[in-house]
């Protein structure tokens, strides 16, 4: 089957025992707005402690208005990655990529090789899709070989207060307020979601993990 060429737009990185968490909403102009643009990753033990899930959220920023018409690029393939023995290098990656209404992935498995150039590995064993669910619809979650996943517009679930953040920078205030400013209220992004068992990860138990936005050239 014919591979796509992909090269990388963007990338945030997080590490995982239990939880990690990593955020970067605003960017350079190139990819700001866009499914190249990541807000935030996140990595958590499951509600059914013998799951993974993986959350990278893209397109930040968004208004309720213009919630409704965003849409993941089916030119952007979103590739979580996974380190299971410590050396920073992907022993695992599972791929997401739009393609007519629907989220297609792909993994776990080892990638064609690591790095910041991908193909779209459409042969690996454990594949999944699922609808992408309207702005204001309820929650569409398809399973398949023990994965759920989801894609689709979520409220920003960052809370960070920018302007007291400023002024701590800019030497006007000294620390947050409590309770802070949610500079992201009311503004939405677009979700990502895949839930793993951990038996399809493997290793030591503890594992590194990042996200990464990658554009076909």
């Amino acid at each position: 089957m014919k591979k796509s060429k992909i090269l990388i737009g963007v990338a945030i990185v997080a590490i995982a025992g239990f939880i990690g968490i990593a955020a970067d909403h605003i960017d350079a102009p190139a990819v700001q707005g866009g499914s190249s643009d990541i807000t935030d990753y996140y990595a958590f033990q499951g509600s059914n402690t013998s799951n993974l899930v993986f959350v990278a959220n893209v397109q930040g920023l968004l208004s309720p208005s213009a919630t409704g018409s965003a849409s993941f690029d089916e030119n952007t393939l979103v590739e979580f990655n996974i380190d299971t023995n410590g050396d920073a290098v992907e022993d695992l990656v599972i791929q997401a990529t739009a393609r007519d209404g629907k989220m297609y992935f792909f993994g776990p498995t080892a990638p064609s090789q690591p790095g910041t150039s991908s193909s779209i590995l459409t042969t690996a064993s454990a594949q999944g899709s699922v609808d992408i669910t309207p702005y204001g619809s309820q929650a569409i979650v398809a399973t398949n070989s023990g994965m759920s996943f989801f894609a689709g517009p979520r409220d920003d679930p960052f809370f960070m207060d920018f302007a007291q953040y400023s002024a701590i920078v800019g030497g006007t205030a000294t620390s947050f307020n409590n309770p802070g400013a949610d500079t992201f209220a009311g503004t939405n992004v677009l979700s990502i979601v895949v839930e793993v068992p951990k038996s399809m990860i493997g290793g030591s138990g503890t594992i590194n993990t990042w996200v990464e936005s990658k554009r076909k050239q």
